[in-house]
């Protein structure tokens, strides 16, 4: 377990996951993205789903932080819970023989006594895999190494109504983690260049999850189309 955290220490993981409105949704799409991943260096891999990961799995040997989405039609993602928000959804990771498990820790609809409750029956079912806590805000993520976390990430930082709203990723809770436990913390969320992803590192991350601006040439290409967009009505503005 431990020779999985260091394995990651000063690395890279690059998170593969595509909804069924994308056109790389698939198992096998994912394990491809998770090996082209591989070869440009990355050191793990954050995927979603039982199915994405055993595929992932039988292309690379790198670690894997699984991750459970639960998402129905009546959802709401700034207050219901979505990662890994139960033991069974936690178990359907686990047994695929994922190294660490992702697990929502934010106190949503729910207290920290029931996430304590929660990340001690999946430890205790599954000692072998690793916990990553992924939390919005100072308190949650000090919570959630005082709860047995074995890694803390800042993956839900901005995505929660009453964290911090930006638009690029949150250095500043990056650093006041890095102060407040003693636990790795994982950078994730809205880290689209390498200089934000050694910031993070500045400021005390153990590692960086990086997602969209690698694996999701949709948003990539919309970043690009809507500069250029700007650039055109701002050429016409100034040209009045």
């Amino acid at each position: 377990m431990e020779d999985t955290i260091e394995k990651l220490k000063g690395e890279l993981i690059v998170s593969c996951q595509a909804y069924e409105d994308s056109p790389l949704y698939g198992a096998d799409i994912m394990a491809r993205m998770a090996k082209a991943a591989e070869i440009g260096g990355a050191a793990g891999i954050r995927a979603c789903w039982p199915n994405d990961i055993l595929a992932i799995k039988k292309v690379t040997n790198l670690p894997i932080v699984g991750i459970n989405k639960v998402i129905t039609a009546h959802t709401d993602p700034s207050s219901d819970v979505i990662i890994t928000p139960d033991f069974d959804a936690a178990a359907a990771i686990c047994d695929t023989g994922v190294e660490i498990l992702g697990l929502d820790c934010t106190p949503r609809n729910r207290t920290y006594q029931d996430i304590a409750a929660l990340i001690s029956q999946i430890k205790e079912t599954y000692p072998q895999t690793l916990i990553m806590a992924d939390i919005s805000t100072l308190e949650e993520g000090v919570q959630a190494a005082r709860n047995g976390a074995d890694i803390v990430s800042t993956t839900l930082a901005g995505y929660t109504p009453y964290s911090t709203q930006q638009e690029g990723p949150d250095l500043e809770l990056v650093k006041q983690l890095a102060e407040a436990i003693d636990k790795p913390i994982n950078a994730e969320g809205r880290y689209w260049t390498p200089e934000e992803v050694l910031a993070a590192f500045d400021r005390g991350a153990w590692c960086v999850t990086v997602g969209s601006a690698i694996t999701r040439p949709e948003l990539i290409t919309g970043r690009f189309t809507k500069t250029i967009e700007q650039y055109w009505k701002n050429k016409q503005t100034l040209g009045k």
